[in-house]
């Protein structure tokens, strides 16, 4: 999967984050510290334990660069900024009962506009699954290159056979 560029100062930055809102009934906000464990367990047993480590990474950061999407049954997805490298947005994930309902654009809008506020012109999305979806959200273009990048090489957790 390609690494992607989005430039913080374009117009379909600016529409995202105008335009961009939960669905009713959800909040998105910045997690409290004494919500860590919370948060890291729901994404490790949601996604994975790398995106866990991120997402540690983020808790650590002042502010803490994670966000997360919640109603009220409880936490529904989580975005992070800042972690893998400054710049980089993500981890982001959504429950899968709760995908499709704008959650996932709402996390992206309010994560790029913390970017930019902290005084990044551009936002790099690692390794994108949907580079379609970050395309028609927020303008992004495809990085070329010939390799991973930065994930290039990561050591990642054996499999057991």
């Amino acid at each position: 999967m390609p690494d992607l560029l989005v430039s913080l100062y374009s117009k379909e930055v600016e529409t995202l984050i105008n335009k961009a809102e939960a669905p009713s009934g959800v909040i998105i906000r910045a997690p409290l510290a004494p919500e860590l464990h919370i948060v890291r367990d729901w994404v490790l047993a949601q996604f994975s334990e790398n995106w866990a480590s991120e997402v540690m990474v983020a808790f650590s950061r002042q502010p803490v660069s994670c966000l997360i999407a919640v109603n009220q049954t409880g936490l529904q997805g989580f975005a992070c900024y800042d972690v893998t490298a400054r710049g980089f947005f993500g981890p982001t994930g959504v429950a899968p009962e709760a995908r499709g309902k704008g959650i996932g654009v709402a996390l992206l809008a309010a994560c790029l506009q913390s970017m930019k506020a902290l005084g990044h012109a551009y936002a790099f999305i690692g390794d994108a699954g949907p580079v379609d979806f970050y395309v028609r959200s927020a303008g992004a273009i495809v990085i070329p290159a010939s390799d991973k990048g930065i994930y290039e090489g990561m050591l990642r957790t054996p499999t057991k056979t």
